[in-house]
């Protein structure tokens, strides 16, 4: 597959495209999500009667007030609503917050750390020697990531409002009984229904082209029959129990409580939990890694009238 910033001819053909549909986005976000939908699986959204999973995120990111989750979708704006909840102990350290990204003082950054923008899903930029970084070349690619909107492609409402900053955070490493199971950290990823936690989707070995999942109920059984694994979501092998897991399951409840349904990311390093983030439209509510009978069940589980009384 051709990477289309690394071809010039490619990108000048599809960028009128992509600006219409990045203005359809913006001012039709239901017909870009509609389309969407029906090209990843090829039948009709339900919107007027949400049953699935993907249907009911994308209910509560088209059809109500999405001004809570632009906060908490913000990646430096919700450590404030992270602290509100009591749990700020959870929070990654944070280095610097800048509007543009020539405005970093890079001397004064520890030897590793990690950049990203605020407000957009990816474009990190992981330091593990600042020595050897390009300074030039990462500010060019921040300052670029500062211009670009995110979510207009998918029709997510909630980004649109978020204003653009990039963050310097504490770079986290694995501990040494995850680095028997994981090139990667681990991501422990609690799908959340009307404030409770259900399920904790883990993400591990983690590279540019694949990572492999595991789908686990709150007590921490395998559930691989949940999932549909493909080249870019395998199947892994079981993980331990995390230490700490009632608390990881406890804070994912106190930050979900307001919503009907949210994912929320953690961290979990020899029992100290950090904070990730939290998802509300995971894969743009085009999650096709699920089997259909899971996709019913947790729409099953998801009250949207719920938010109404929170």
């Amino acid at each position: 597959m051709v990477h289309i910033s690394t071809n010039i001819k490619l990108f000048r053909l599809i960028s009128p495209v992509v600006w219409i549909i990045k203005i359809i986005g913006r001012y039709n976000p239901t017909l870009i999500v509609r389309v969407r939908y029906f090209l990843r699986f090829k039948k009709r959204l339900h919107l007027d009667n949400p049953t699935t999973l993907n249907e009911k995120i994308l209910y509560q990111s088209l059809r109500t007030d999405v001004s809570m989750r632009t906060r908490l979708s913000d990646k430096f704006a919700v450590r404030e609503y992270v602290k509100e909840c009591g749990l700020e102990r959870i929070l990654v350290k944070l280095y610097g917050v800048w509007k543009d990204a020539s405005l970093i003082d890079f001397s004064r950054l520890p030897s590793s750390f990690v950049l990203k923008p605020n407000h957009g899903s990816g474009n990190i930029v992981l330091v593990n020697d600042k020595t050897q970084l390009d300074v030039n070349k990462v500010v060019k690619q921040l300052n670029r990531d500062l211009k670009h909107t995110y979510g207009e492609l998918e029709g997510g409402r909630h980004y649109y409002g978020i204003k653009p900053v990039i963050i310097a955070e504490e770079m986290l490493y694995n501990d040494s009984e995850s680095a028997k199971y994981s090139t990667s950290i681990i991501d422990y990823k609690i799908w959340c229904f009307n404030g409770e936690a259900h399920y904790v989707w883990t993400c591990c070995n983690r590279n540019d082209d694949s990572t492999q999942v595991m789908t686990y109920d709150r007590d921490w059984n395998m559930r691989p029959e949940f999932s549909i694994f493909n080249k870019y979501y395998s199947k892994a092998l079981p993980l331990p129990r995390p230490k700490a897991l009632d608390q990881m399951l406890q804070v994912a409840e106190i930050l979900s409580k307001p919503f009907p349904v949210v994912r929320v990311d953690l961290y979990n390093l020899d029992g100290k939990i950090y904070f990730g983030e939290m998802t509300f439209t995971s894969l743009g509510g085009l999650m096709d890694f699920y089997t259909d009978e899971f996709q019913i069940h947790a729409g099953n589980l998801i009250d949207l009238s719920y938010e109404a009384y929170h």
